[in-house]
């Protein structure tokens, strides 16, 4: 096997719910040894509704390539036992709210006093101090503070979240990214390194495009990323296509292969700009030759010429061939599912694709004697 960028690290993994967890689980990616400790009750995100027999599908998604341990913290023995675990530890990785990890003894000053080289992570939902920080900080709850649940829909229509925990997973690679920052620095100093982000660092960067305010505007000005209707989900004879194809080339196509030819002429649709301005009268016309075919024929007619995609659903994923071609998806073995399939690590270097000790979720406190027996 060959090795991984983070082999030889070690993770203590304290977080709960999917950001957290699964920017823990995005350094077991790189060979990290994860190791998540849990309370007696375990991560709530274990009982989140599931259609999953006795299991959590969201849990098992955001939690490989780690080990699990369960310590109550409250406890004066299990306490002492975290403690021996930090002595040998690279990072350590919580989610709890400000002032909640000093009164566990698992605040920075404690923990770097037991391990001067240690990386200190915390993700908390509106950062570590301020007028809000104390306030409990969910995934649709920031999505809704920052703008997108109403930049979703079209002007006029109802404000709606964007399902699938999308800031939680722009704040897992925010996290991945300044632990792996601080490694490196580490590296060249040899000093310990507090990382800080947050859920509401994520909404906003995950926004960039949109939170730009020159001085000399006013508000409510469109500040949306959208190029105009043109680009956008259609329906066709026989299920729905996406198309994007603003620029020149792409709609030169675009017109050619729906036998619209004439449109790419117009002057009205000269540029970007104008056929967003017209797109009363150009959206129409597409839309009627689109409903000749069905979705999956216009995204074999279009080819590599107009970006396009048939809307598929997620079970289509798994059959994908080029998901399959790229060995997007494993199988793990599991003590209750029997098995299942699901995503790998996302990243490759020099085009290998990593192997790792147990890829598979953790069942609760799985591997609490061999991880605390080791640590004494």
């Amino acid at each position: 096997m060959a090795q991984q960028i983070l082999d030889g690290i070690q993770v203590l993994d304290f977080t709960t719910y999917i950001a957290g967890p699964y920017g823990a689980s995005l350094l077991g990616d790189l060979g990290a040894d994860v190791i998540k400790i849990e309370a007696p009750e375990g991560d709530p995100m274990r009982y989140y509704p599931s259609t999953l027999p006795g299991e959590s599908r969201a849990f098992i998604g955001v939690n490989r390539n780690k080990r699990s341990i369960v310590l109550d913290l409250k406890q004066p023995a299990d306490r002492e036992a975290c403690h021996r675990l930090v002595a040998q530890a690279d990072v350590v990785l919580h989610n709890f709210r400000p002032g909640v990890a000093g009164r566990l003894a698992l605040d920075c000053d404690t923990l770097t006093a037991i391990q001067p080289r240690l990386i200190y992570c915390s993700f908390t939902g509106y950062g570590p101090d301020g007028p809000q920080a104390q306030r409990p900080g969910f995934d649709q709850v920031l999505q809704c503070r920052t703008g997108i649940a109403k930049a979703q829909g079209y002007p006029g229509d109802e404000p709606r979240v964007v399902w699938g925990s999308a800031v939680d997973f722009y704040g897992a690679s925010l996290i991945a990214t300044g632990i792996c920052a601080a490694l490196f620095q580490r590296e060249r100093t040899g000093l310990p390194q507090r990382v800080d982000t947050s859920l509401l660092q994520a909404a906003l960067a995950m926004q960039a495009g949109r939170m730009v305010w020159a001085e000399d505007e006013g508000p409510g000005v469109d500040r949306d990323l959208r190029g105009g209707a043109l680009s956008g989900i259609h329906p066709t004879r026989e299920g729905y296509v996406y198309l994007q194809a603003q620029t020149q080339p792409f709609w030169e196509a675009l017109c050619e292969l729906t036998g619209l030819a004439h449109l790419a002429r117009d002057p009205r649709f000269a540029d970007m700009r104008l056929r967003k301005a017209n797109e009363a009268e150009l959206v129409p016309q597409l839309r009627a030759a689109l409903m000749q075919r069905g979705a999956r024929e216009w995204e074999a007619i279009f080819g590599t010429r107009v970006p396009c995609t048939v809307v598929r659903g997620i079970e289509e994923v798994f059959d994908d061939e080029q998901v399959e071609h790229q060995g997007l998806l494993a199988t793990h073995a599991h003590p209750t599912l029997g098995s299942y399939r699901a995503v790998v690590e996302p990243i490759r270097f020099n085009g290998e694709r990593g192997v790792k000790r147990e890829a598979r979720a953790p069942m609760l406190g799985e591997h609490t004697v061999q991880v605390v027996g080791g640590a004494g």
